[in-house]
């Protein structure tokens, strides 16, 4: 299939850093809702674009059966275009297992180092860009972070430089 600009398009919701809320009572980011339906409303996108949470969780707490969760989420999404939010510790290797299945799909996995809903959050940017790539790339499973896409078998999250590169 060619890249369309106009193929529907799904979100794919786990959580990460990405959908964390500051409580301000408790000092501590947590998850109470997904963000997306705002920003979504807010980028005039909720008629072209379907929001699905298939869990909110912190990547550091996803297990492999969590990634089996989410591949079945991707097959059974009737789009072919596929934006999924990740928390950025072990993106990586969800991108992995999703790559390994070889779905006939365009699956661009994103995330935030800062939350949607702090100041200075790299998410908007982060998701825009996660949603050209899924629009414009062919069938395959790619990273997309800060201005950058990745390929899922080669790359790797640098804790040190806080970004991600290639390996």
């Amino acid at each position: 299939m060619s890249p369309n600009h106009k193929d529907p398009l799904r979100i794919l919701s786990t959580g990460g850093t990405f959908e964390k809320s500051y409580d301000p009572i408790t000092g501590s980011l947590g998850f109470s809702t997904s963000h997306l339906n705002d920003i979504c409303a807010q980028a005039r996108l909720l008629d072209t674009i379907a929001i699905e949470v298939v869990m909110l969780i912190d990547s550091l707490d996803m297990n492999d059966g969590h990634r089996e969760q989410l591949l079945e989420a991707c097959r059974a999404a009737p789009e072919s275009r596929l934006v999924i939010i990740h928390g950025t510790d072990t993106l990586a290797q969800s991108a992995q297992t999703l790559g390994k299945a070889q779905l006939a799909k365009t699956i661009v996995l994103t995330g935030a180092m800062v939350p949607f809903d702090v100041t200075r959050s790299d998410a908007l940017f982060n998701l825009g860009f996660a949603i050209a790539a899924a629009r414009l790339q062919p069938h395959g499973v790619q990273i997309a972070m800060n201005g950058q896409l990745f390929a899922w078998n080669a790359v790797r999250k640098n804790r040190d430089a806080g970004r991600f590169e290639d390996v």
